[in-house]
This record gives C-alpha cells, structure tokens and sequence, in this order.
C-alpha cells in the first residue's frame, strides 16, 4: 500500500513504451474505452496527481508547460563560465517528457486495473467488499502498527482510504485470476522427475571439502621463517598475525574453511588435497605468493539419493510448469484486452490500446567504410 501503482504479478510482461498519435472514437470526458466502459478523465487525472506527487513533484500543464518551464529555469544553476545558457525549448522538453511518463504510469493503472476486473468476471471470480477489507486492515497492521502513522502516510501520499481499497481489491483479484490459471499445472510425474535428477545429479551433492590454516607470504624466505615459528611451538594466531599478508586470515589465526577442489587458487588448493591431516606444509609457489599451510579437518563428499531429492525436484518442475502456464495466459490476456481497448486521441499506447499506431521503427545506421 506503500506504493501508488502495485506492479502486479498478473502484468509482470506488460512493458509501457509509448509512441502517441492519431485519434479515436472515445468520448471527450474519457480517456480510453475498454469493452465499452469508458475510464473517465477524472479518475485518470486522480491517478496523475498521485504519481506526481509520489515523486514530489506536480503534473506539467501541456502544451504550454509555462509553469514546469518556470520552475525548472529557478532551479537550474547558471551555466560554467563560456558555456551557453539552457534554452527555454530544452526545459519544455523535460516538462513534456515528465507529463508523458506520468501519463502512461496513470494510464497504464486504470487500464490494467479494469482489465482485471473485466476478466475476473469472465472467469466467474467473486470478490466480497468483506474479502478487500479484511486484506486491507492485515496489510494496515503490519506495516501501520499505529493509526497516527497511518493517518500520516494517507496525508503524506495524497491517497484516500478508498483509493487504497481499490488498490487492494485490484492486486487479490489478480492473485485469484493467477491461482485459478495455474491450478493443476504444477503436476511433475515420477519419469520428468527421474530424468531431471540424471541431468543435474551433480547440484544435489556436495564436493569433499577441508578446513586449513594457512600463512600467506609475499617470498619464499618469509614463508620458510613462518614455518619455523611454527614447528618451534608458535601458535597459529601469533605467526598469521606476524608473517601474512592475506587481509581474509591475518587476523583469524590463519583459518580457511571449506576448501573444495576447483574453489581456491589452484596452487594451494592441489596441495590442500595432497595433504594429510595435521601435517605441516609449505612453502607451496603459487599465483599469490608462498603458502605454509596444515589441514585440521576433512569433510567427506555426500550425494543426495533419488528418493532424497524427489521433493526438492517436483517443486522445481511444477514452478517451472505453472510460470509457464501463467506466462501464457498473460500473453493471451493482453492480445484479449488490448483488442478490446480504444483510447482517446493523445493517450494511444501500444501496448495497451487496439487503436494506436505501430511504433515507428529507427533505422540502424550503417557503418561508413
């Protein structure tokens, strides 16, 4: 509730470029038209403050944009000595774009919010007045534990009550429309599990790994003299701290935990694994400088079963299988609606309206040669 406009999952595919032109049979207090209920100028323009006011800023007034023009020119610091002054045409530029990009986020609310509606009660998907609130007041408590700060947000943002209801309503909509297209796509039989678990048998185990403490020296006389500190009875921690110059283990005794082949640098990590346990090693050449280093512990390889894994992968398969599912209903739910939108001279979307032109594609320049 945080949010003005919540990107729903439902819409998760729907990108907004925009390219405006031409006209449409809509009538002149409306904005667009879907399956023949118009969106009305006034919950649109609702819809622009708030986005605008959101940002902290106002909706630029077009064509003119004489007060965005004016605001944007006290606002502009003077140019550096020998660089020419802002154009009036630039800032409109600014404003004009600010105006477009609030436009199409408010467009792009009302439309998407009625084409919800619209297909929820195709789908025969009911949604009690009840059902909203209750969803309204959990997500009130958690995130406005007190009703002054509630009350803050509603006069911070510019919102109404009603307006977040609607918001509401809109996103437990979609969620039911998504479970309703999904439902029983999920299903993963024994065989799609099985070929799964031979195709990535090697992600449902773990490497032998081992645990080392390790003196990195730049030379090899350095790395010679931390050895013998160390077979003369120095610990660990006093000899690290004193000879390495590793920032990671200087300062830690010389620890490294979990070593796995392929995971250090190849040098160290060749030896660490020809090492035995508690045996003294070093001085050891490799990309970095001079190791000493002792193996304190060895952690054997494990490898999950089929039957270990068989949860694991159904719950993969079947996410994989209802995204799918879902992604192409979205697809099939956006051709649908956007059929069945016209939008009114000036707000023509792409994306969203039957009546827009196609974008206009920019030739790419050819290279000169």
């Amino acid at each position: 509730m945080t949010r003005l406009i919540r990107l729903l999952a439902l819409l998760s595919l729907l990108a907004l470029s925009v390219a405006l032109t031409a006209c449409g049979g809509v009538s002149d207090d409306a904005v667009a038209e879907v399956d023949g209920e118009a969106i009305e100028k006034t919950e649109f323009n609702q819809y622009m403050t708030l986005a605008a006011k959101q940002q902290g800023a106002t909706v630029p007034k077009p064509p003119t944009y004489t007060a965005c023009i004016a605001a944007k020119r006290k606002q502009t610091p003077p140019p550096a000595k020998g660089q020419p002054k802002i154009t009036d045409e630039a800032l409109k530029s600014q404003c004009k774009q600010e105006y477009e990009n609030l436009r199409n986020t408010a467009l792009g609310a009302t439309i998407n919010s009625t084409w919800i509606e619209k297909e929820a009660e195709e789908q025969g998907i009911k949604l009690t007045d009840a059902e909203v609130r209750k969803s309204f007041e959990t997500q009130k408590k958690q995130q406005f534990p007190k009703e002054a700060d509630y009350k803050a947000f509603l006069k911070q943002s510019g919102q109404t009550e009603a307006q977040l209801l609607q918001q509401v309503r809109t996103t437990e909509l979609a969620n039911k429309i998504t479970e309703k297209v999904t439902k029983g796509k999920d299903e993963v039989s024994d065989a799609e599990v099985a070929t799964y678990y031979k195709e990535n048998t090697e992600t449902f185990g773990t490497p032998e790994t081992r645990d080392a403490r390790v003196v990195l020296t730049r030379d090899k006389a350095k790395a010679r003299r931390a050895r013998a500190a160390l077979e003369g009875g120095d610990s660990w921690a006093k000899v690290a701290k004193k000879y390495s110059v590793d920032p990671a283990t200087k300062n830690s005794g010389g620890k490294v935990q979990g070593i796995a082949e392929g995971t250090e640098d190849t040098g160290l990590q060749s030896a660490v694994f020809k090492a035995k346990k508690d045996q003294l090693v070093g001085p050891v050449k490799t990309q970095f400088g001079y190791y000493v280093f002792e193996v304190e512990k060895t952690t054997k390889a494990t490898q999950q079963t089929l039957a270990e894994s068989r949860g694991t992968i159904r719950q993969t398969l079947g996410g994989q299988k209802k995204d799918k599912a879902l992604q192409a209903f979205v697809k099939s739910f956006n051709n649908r609606w956007k059929e069945k939108t016209e939008c009114a001279e000036g707000y023509q979307v792409p994306d969203l309206c039957s009546n827009a032109p196609a974008p206009k594609n920019t030739p790419t320049p050819t290279p000169a040669g």
